[in-house]
């Protein structure tokens, strides 16, 4: 199985025979078979030349970059191998339907919602007195289906994660004063930590639609718009509290992250690269792992649980099968 592969010290990236030749600064070199990688992740400056654009541009290798403070900035999808003129005809149908649009929006955020709902309840059955979270939650998640606008949904998706963050203090075993989500520029050092770990899953998520003939530009809860694949967006909701979620939790609670972690100076805006890998580490290992699937009666990774989300949504498109967003059920 290809493999996401993260390179982080300034240095030089290029092409050598028909592997990646990772050169740092203290001129040591590593060289990744080009068979092996599915996705690279290049943390910081990194010197990369056109002749390694198009190599992995060949091998339809997805390239994410992020800058000096650890922060998603942008990222090279090659040329799309996949693609299919009908699909991309019901991609566009479902999103200018209003009411296409709205069952696939509904779903996102219900399936979101049920996995920020299940992090409340596991938390709670551990002691962390979390019911009156959980009910108001609740009670947000029954007016869903009420909505008729793609922008109530999105207000009612606020409030559900104003609730959520709010629990985070009650959660997290660490003094956090945790009030609000800010994002840009992330203000503390919870907003810091969860911004770097959405963005692995929203990575994640585009590079696993780079393998199906879904194009990630077109969306459905989030509203398309140009310097983004809102689709990614889309799905990152579901997994989101399920992968990125637990695993911030689990990190601080275990102490393995810290304040220590981020430059105060800096607001906490800076994680440190040592902190970075062990982030990476958790979350890699994380996609690796495996459950018993019930329908498909078979082990699959969590970065699998992701591919098949995508499947799902194609069925649904080709009116082949209802979309329902996969949802935890141990």
């Amino acid at each position: 199985m290809k493999r996401n592969y993260y390179i982080f010290k300034n240095g030089q990236i290029k092409r050598r025979d028909n592997s990646i030749e990772v050169i740092v600064q203290d001129n040591q070199k590593k060289y990744i078979p080009v068979e092996d990688v599915d996705t690279l992740f290049i943390m910081g400056e990194n010197l990369i030349n056109t002749k390694f654009i198009h190599f992995i541009s060949q091998k339809g290798i997805v390239l994410h970059f992020y800058n000096y403070y650890g922060f998603y900035t942008s990222s090279l999808y090659p040329k799309e191998k996949l693609n299919s003129g009908m699909l991309l005809v019901k991609q566009v149908e479902h999103y200018t339907n209003k009411k296409k649009r709205l069952i696939i929006a509904k779903e996102i955020l219900k399936t979101g919602a049920y996995g920020i709902y299940r992090n409340l309840r596991y938390y709670n059955e551990r002691g962390k007195d979390l019911e009156r979270e959980i009910e108001k939650i609740n009670n947000l998640r029954d007016k869903l289906d009420n909505q008729i606008r793609i922008s109530e949904l999105m207000g009612i998706e606020g409030n559900i994660r104003e609730i959520y963050y709010k629990a985070f203090n009650k959660i997290v075993n660490q003094e956090i004063d945790f009030d609000k989500r800010v994002k840009r520029p992330p203000d503390n050092m919870i907003n810091s930590l969860i911004s770097f770990v959405n963005s692995l899953i929203y990575t994640t998520v585009l590079s696993e639609i780079y393998h199906t003939h879904l194009s990630p530009l077109i969306s459905y809860l989030h509203e398309p718009g140009t310097r983004r694949f809102s689709l990614s967006l889309d799905i990152s909701e579901i997994f989101k509290p399920l992968i990125g979620d637990r695993m911030i939790f689990s990190l601080l609670n275990k102490n393995q992250i810290s304040e220590k972690d981020f430059e105060k100076d800096l607001n906490f805006l800076y994680l440190k690269e040592n902190a970075r890998r062990k982030i990476l580490m958790e979350y890699d290992n994380k996609l690796k792992t495996t459950i018993r699937h019930k329908e498909l009666k078979k082990n699959v990774s969590y970065r699998y649980l992701i591919r098949l989300e995508m499947y799902k949504l194609i069925k649904h498109l080709l009116n082949e099968n209802q979309y329902k967003g996969f949802r935890i059920w141990w």
